[in-house]
């Protein structure tokens, strides 16, 4: 959880849609700046990578 109260993964899916980060290491990154608890084990699995890529995707994708 951040300062703000918003949970890792929560707020990892906020950055993948934001457009502010392109990767998952980008979001891994933000992430620990933003002194989030336990990233490397919240953004560990397969399935939350594949979605957080999916939404990282839509988002380049999405008209500008």
């Amino acid at each position: 959880m951040n300062s703000n109260g918003i949970g890792t993964v929560e707020r990892a899916f906020q950055l993948a849609r934001s457009g502010e980060c392109q990767t998952i290491d980008d979001i891994r990154r933000q992430l620990a700046r933003e002194h989030c608890t336990n990233v490397d084990a919240h953004l560990a699995g397969s399935s939350i990578r594949r979605q957080l890529v999916q939404e990282i995707a839509i988002r380049r994708e999405a008209p500008k």
